[in-house]
């Protein structure tokens, strides 16, 4: 009875450290997927996807892979990892994910990877807004012009009480790029009434700054 109950509790250590030996190495693959994510080494993440590596592989700090690989817009990385069944949505301690970081870098091929996955459009990075408003204040034309094909909220307001219209003036430089965006957000459906926070609208901010360009299509919008 005794030897019985012996070669049981050797069976379940035996076990419990093929779990931890086991746990280890996926944790080991997937610090490596992290790694080459990173520097956008597409071999390299295939093979460790096919070895067990999860497509949702989180450092420390929360970022996954397929947000490491927007960041360095290695485009192809974050299709083998969409196509293996990576979450566009997660976020990292900075409430960066793949279609945030991508309205920040202005890169259309990485934004139209990311919108195979069906990512939530509503999700806002760390001052509240979402993909479409650092794009516009950044003077990303064909980013902006390519996520105003989708469902994206144009009038979305952020933690600064901005929108992405607001931005593309207060923070842009008033030039082409800038006022062919403010173009696209009027057309689009941008409301040009909508004022910050001190009851300033769009119209008054390019004004202000001489952006004449900018202010004529403001008021031609109605946006006084």
């Amino acid at each position: 009875m005794k030897q019985r109950v012996l070669a049981g509790l050797l069976l379940g250590l035996v076990g419990t450290g093929s779990v931890i030996a086991t746990a280890q190495g996926a944790a080991t693959l997937n610090v490596r997927l992290l790694q080459a994510a990173e520097r956008g080494d597409e071999a390299v993440v295939r093979a460790l996807l096919k070895n067990g590596a999860s497509p949702n592989a989180r450092r420390a700090d929360g970022r996954t892979a397929l947000t490491s690989a927007a960041l360095g817009n290695h485009v192809r990385v974050a299709r083998v990892l969409i196509d293996a069944g990576a979450n566009p949505d997660w976020q990292d301690d900075q409430r960066n994910n793949a279609l945030l970081v991508s309205g920040e870098t202005g890169s259309v091929a990485m934004l139209r990877e990311v919108l195979r996955a069906k990512p939530d459009l509503t999700r806002t990075n760390r001052f509240g807004g979402t993909a479409l408003i650092p794009a516009a204040h950044r003077g990303h034309v064909a980013y902006v012009r390519e996520i105003l094909k989708t469902k994206i909220n144009v009038n979305h307001v952020n933690n600064l009480g901005w929108t992405a219209l607001l931005e593309a003036v207060i923070l842009g430089d008033g030039g082409a790029r800038h006022t062919e965006i403010v173009r696209l957000l009027l057309a689009a459906g941008a409301n040009p009434a909508l004022t910050d926070r001190e009851g300033v609208t769009p119209l008054r901010h390019a004004q202000h700054r001489g952006y004449t360009n900018i202010a004529r299509l403001l008021s031609s919008s109605n946006g006084r």
